[in-house]
């Protein structure tokens, strides 16, 4: 591949740069930097250049990159092993079990905020139960869009991912999401996904921070209320990982002394926008339980606050109701 490496290189005698050669190698070096999950990122990387699904990536392991393809790759591995994300070198991130287009204007989505997502879903078929018709949900800093568009998707009866799967779908719902950014590119991509996903018509997008979009008739009127802010706090700043710390947008992670300078204000408002009965879903950092959950208990209008873990064991997740 021409790359600088005492190992191996494309001037080998005889030698092909294959897909199952470029992947090993793309793995090892990477590794070699340092980088998380090397081998999902070299997988990411050869399909992209080479246009290729992960499963033809492995039925087609013996086919020769050409030049071309060569000289792509190996700028992108470049990039890469200087911690540059390989989701927006390649664009795009999955999330859900869904594509979603990304870029450095917006984070990443990560797999600890599908529990967000499977939260307010659960919410918002309770609030069918209960009479509501559409459902009404609030998205705060919704940034790629993942969380409105899978909530939406959800409810209008899709499946998790792109694949059928086995039984019936459960009916649709009437949903209507109002989802806001500060950011305009963020907003672009966002209603980039909804669309490739087929829910744009259920979602509106708003720019503006916190409830500053919202109108004056709209208080009162969300079933639902969620948002993933940034929550990162100031003394965690040095320890996150190069490729988020270097290239994701600090506006979506930094929160703050303690991070909550966007949770709080989110949290003590919060009641002015949800129906009675309306649930509050906020992702938070691990370390922010005690003072997210002293957050909605200092709100006398919500009741039975309380933060729950994620796949990982992490305190992640805050949930209260309106009263």
């Amino acid at each position: 591949m021409a790359v600088n490496t005492e190992k191996e290189s494309a001037g080998s005698a005889g030698e092909t740069w294959t897909t199952r050669r470029l992947i090993r190698w793309i793995d090892g070096h990477l590794g070699g930097k340092g980088i998380d999950a090397p081998r999902v990122c070299a997988e990411m990387l050869v399909g992209h250049v080479l246009g290729a699904e992960r499963m033809q990536l492995y039925m087609e392991a013996d086919r020769p990159a050409s030049p071309a393809e060569l000289e792509r790759l190996r700028a992108l591995v470049a990039r890469a092993a200087r911690h540059e994300p390989v989701q927006y070198l390649v664009g795009e991130a999955w999330f859900w079990s869904k594509r979603f287009a990304v870029g450095p204007a917006t984070l990443i989505p990560r797999p600890a905020t599908e529990h967000v997502v499977e939260e307010c879903v659960a919410a918002a078929r309770a609030a069918v139960a209960g009479g509501a018709n559409p459902v009404r949900i609030l998205e705060i800093g919704t940034g790629t869009g993942c969380i409105s568009t899978c909530i939406a998707a959800a409810l209008r009866g899709q499946r998790r991912g792109t694949e059928p799967g086995e039984g019936a779908a459960p009916p649709p719902v009437e949903v209507r999401i109002v989802a806001t950014d500060i950011v305009a590119a963020a907003l672009d991509l966002a209603r980039t996904n909804a669309a490739a996903h087929r829910v744009a018509e259920f979602i509106d997008f708003r720019a503006g921070s916190v409830y500053a979009p919202l109108t004056a008739a709209e208080r009162g009127s969300f079933h639902i209320l969620v948002s993933n802010p940034p929550y990162v706090r100031d003394d965690e700043w040095d320890e996150m990982e190069p490729n988020v710390r270097e290239h994701e947008p600090r506006s979506a992670l930094a929160g703050g002394k303690v991070g909550m300078d966007v949770i709080a204000p989110l949290v003590a408002s919060a009641h002015e926008w949800l129906v009675p009965g309306g649930r509050l879903v906020v992702e938070i950092g691990h370390r922010q339980r005690d003072d997210a959950l002293a957050a909605a208990q200092a709100n006398a209008a919500l009741v039975g606050a309380e933060v729950r873990r994620d796949f990982e064991d992490f305190w992640r997740v805050l949930v209260a109701t309106r009263r």
